[in-house]
């Protein structure tokens, strides 16, 4: 099965309500779409989000590198010979991460029709359902305290609370919306880097002090700051999660080493696909480390590949796979099933996907 040509397309879909964080706001999935053909016939999807003040990546640069530097280093490479692949997909330019985690989606998912197995089951088969959390995007207290009570309405017994952008008002969103849900109903919070170290441990002892059983806190300093990250860890009780300061395994290697965070989160859009996803996996469960399986404001054909390496890895405690139940349509036919808070996997060779309808000029 052999790489003969590489095609992009375009995923464009409203959100259901806008997605705010203390770094942005987005009305709509703009998303970029590769087909990976073979000279059998078959074909594998990838996405890529354009997420530049994460990633750096932008809707140019991801076209850019699949169109002009990647499909030129994989065109006439054989599926079968994964490792080569990845390799070569890892070293033909640094960053891009989101473009070549696009690219290696498409090719495992060649890789699955292959061997005429999901996914899941190659990487471990550990379960075929999962439970994600939604995510409540920051405003006023108010209106955060009226969508996680229609969160839990939907059956979402866990919510991931943005903040960062006011850790004294931050302290009120979180007590309005435990006020509101109870405690039947888990919390994590999401700084998305919007705090200092020491403001952070002062927020979050706030926090502790008031019982607001805050599960974790994700993220809540600068992306390059590791130590302020470990001061934190260091200085709550509440666990600390790295997101952005994660994107390689050596970045994972190295926050595991100097336990500056309590748990990671894996996103293929950061580590640049699966092929670095299982590494960090693996460095995880050596380390003691859960992990959380994470995405971008992504689509279907993404997010159904971060949730098969999720059901197949034991290590993967926790799943924010919330994208698809944000958006406003569904035009991918085939793939995992997300059911608002519930996701099932599917028995179908590859990642499943059976038509995208509308997305690829033909």
């Amino acid at each position: 099965m052999k790489i003969v040509d590489i095609k992009m397309g375009r995923l464009a879909i409203p959100l259901k309500k806008p997605f705010k964080t203390a770094l942005r706001s987005v009305d709509a999935i703009d998303d970029i779409l590769v087909k990976v053909i073979t000279d059998c016939g078959k074909v594998g999807y990838g996405e890529a989000p354009p997420t530049a003040v994460i990633t750096g990546d932008t809707t140019g640069s991801i076209s850019y590198a699949v169109e002009n530097v990647i499909a030129k280093q994989l065109i006439g490479m054989e599926i079968e010979n994964t490792e080569a692949i990845m390799e070569r997909l890892d070293s033909c330019m640094v960053k891009n991460t989101s473009a070549k985690a696009a690219v290696d989606i498409a090719v495992y998912d060649l890789l699955g029709q292959l061997y005429g197995a999901p996914l899941f089951r190659l990487w471990g088969g550990y379960r075929n359902e999962l439970r994600t959390d939604i995510t409540i995007s920051v405003n006023e207290p108010e209106q955060m305290m009226k969508d996680s009570l229609e969160a839990a309405a939907l059956g979402y017994d866990t919510l991931k609370i943005k903040v960062g952008k006011d850790s004294t008002k931050d302290i009120e969103r979180i007590k309005a919306i435990r006020k509101a849900v109870g405690y039947g109903v888990a919390l994590r919070i999401d700084a998305n880097q919007g705090w200092k170290p020491k403001e952070a441990v002062r927020a979050l002892h706030k926090m502790e002090d008031e019982g607001l059983d805050i599960e974790l806190v994700e993220q809540p300093v600068a992306a390059h700051d590791v130590e302020g990250l470990k001061h934190v860890t260091d200085n709550v009780a509440i666990p600390v999660m790295a997101d952005e300061s994660m994107f390689s395994p050596l970045d994972a290697l190295k926050i595991m080493q100097m336990r500056a965070a309590d748990l990671v989160n894996i996103k293929l859009m950061k580590t640049g696909g699966i092929h670095n996803a299982l590494k960090i996996c693996a460095m995880a469960e050596v380390n003691g480390i859960e992990c959380m399986m994470g995405c971008m404001l992504e689509g279907k054909i993404s997010v159904t590949a971060a949730a098969h390496l999720a059901a197949a890895k034991r290590v993967i405690t926790k799943i924010d796979l919330d994208g698809p139940s944000l958006c406003s349509a569904d035009p991918i036919i085939g793939g995992a099933l997300f059911d608002e808070y519930q996701i099932r996997i599917g028995e179908e060779p590859g990642f499943g996907f059976q038509q995208i309808r509308g997305c690829f000029e033909e």
